[in-house]
């Protein structure tokens, strides 16, 4: 006696739901003979009748009982299946939590999560924003996914992928002086009272780097903790400063003009994560919609030029 597979089960389920050869054929989208030959080989297979033929119509026999029961609880699981994967292809009932940096998360993390909406609808997310020495409990402890940073973590116990790079840019007042300029040079920003981030902050000696390595020692008029801050300060006319350009991704900052760099820099975006972790779907996904916006603004630079 052969076992039933699945196409046998679908088969005479669909005869047992509509009585007849022609109707499980409409039901499936199949021809009727097929239908008639299949029903035949699986009662042959067998080694037993599933159909009794009274007034033209295929009705369950009586010894075939168990089999038809079997069967209903069969298509029920299978039904389940099918809600189950529907539900996880919208995101329902799933999750995934990530954090970032603030410089990342101002406008790139929002553009990534509204494609991975598009994606997973019903997906619940949860993104946090962390300070640099909040990283690591959050990896560690496995309170989210991956972080996204401004830079590697140095910790034997992460993992620091690299995402994409960008530049650092000037951000001056829209009626500064400055705000004019296609480019300007680390030696004209350290003519103005200048804002920035602590250096001894790992983003704050990332803004500090093509200074010094222009021999410079600029003096901080003021400082913010993020680049949120920095942005906000400079937008009020309070000074000048350089900053990501991950940071002032949108097109449109009103109060504010970007101006290109004069000398090279860069910042690379990490994607950071408990060494040895394996990511759900979810979060490898939402890595790479980063990956996507983050080249995207790279590649676009809208803002670039002395007007806004």
């Amino acid at each position: 006696m052969r076992d039933m597979t699945l196409r046998q089960v679908e088969v005479v389920r669909a005869v047992m739901m509509t009585g007849t050869i022609n109707g499980a054929a409409t039901l499936l989208g199949v021809s009727a003979p097929g239908v008639s030959r299949l029903v035949k080989h699986t009662e042959e297979s067998l080694g037993l009748r599933l159909f009794e033929r009274k007034g033209g119509l295929f009705v369950p026999s009586v010894e075939a009982g168990p089999i038809f029961e079997q069967i209903g609880r069969v298509y029920h699981n299978v039904e389940n299946l099918t809600y189950a994967i529907a539900s996880l292809q919208r995101g329902e009932d799933a999750q995934l939590a990530f954090a970032s940096a603030p410089s990342i998360a101002q406008f790139i993390a929002a553009r990534a999560i509204r494609r991975l909406r598009r994606r997973w609808p019903d997906l619940y997310i949860d993104l946090n924003i962390l300070k640099i020495e909040e990283t690591l409990d959050y990896l560690l402890l496995e309170r989210g996914e991956f972080v996204m940073m401004s830079y590697p973590v140095e910790n034997p116990a992460i993992e620091s992928e690299p995402v994409a790079t960008g530049r650092l840019v000037a951000v001056v007042p829209e009626d500064h002086p400055l705000a004019a300029c296609e480019t300007v040079s680390v030696h004209e920003l350290t003519r103005e009272p200048l804002i920035g981030v602590d250096p001894t902050d790992p983003y704050g000696a990332i803004l500090l780097a093509p200074f010094e390595a222009a021999g410079l020692n600029p003096r901080q008029s003021m400082r913010g903790r993020f680049a949120q801050t920095v942005v906000s300060l400079v937008r009020h006319g309070l000074g000048v400063a350089l900053i990501d350009e991950f940071s002032v991704a949108e097109v449109y900052m009103p109060g504010l003009v970007r101006i290109a760099l004069e000398e090279d820099s860069s910042i690379t975006a990490y994607a950071c994560r408990k060494k040895g972790r394996v990511l759900s779907g979810f979060a490898e996904q939402a890595i790479a919609d980063l990956r996507a916006e983050l080249t995207g603004a790279v590649s676009r630079r809208d803002w670039a030029g002395p007007k806004n």
